[in-house]
């Protein structure tokens, strides 16, 4: 059986959200710092990593570092194997404390 009902969680709205910004973005536009996307979306850095995380996965968005996230040109070579051990680590690490959330509910 397959879940595809329910609400989004906060992390993929933080995304959706973004790449809506990103189609009316040009390829190399720097977008807001995680700062200040936690002050717009008003929730924790981990969600905002988690948002970011899923739109460079997609390849909409590049990272550089310290620099900040930038809109993708498309062109951009693929992450490499490390980088995508650490996000699945992220993710993995987010959708954990969710579950323990949720056990800590039906307590």
């Amino acid at each position: 059986m397959t879940f595809t009902g329910g609400p989004k969680s906060k992390a993929m709205q933080v995304a959706d959200a973004l790449r809506q910004d990103i189609k009316r973005m040009k390829a190399g536009e720097k977008l807001p710092s995680q700062r200040e996307l936690m002050d717009r979306f008003g929730f924790a850095s981990q969600t905002i990593q988690n948002g970011l995380a899923a739109l460079r996965a997609e390849g909409l968005i590049v990272s550089a570092g310290n620099l900040g996230n930038f809109v993708s040109d498309k062109s951009t070579p693929p992450t490499s194997v490390r980088e995508d051990i650490q996000e699945m680590r992220s993710q993995l690490q987010a959708l954990t404390q969710r579950v323990e959330a949720l056990e800590e509910r039906g307590k």
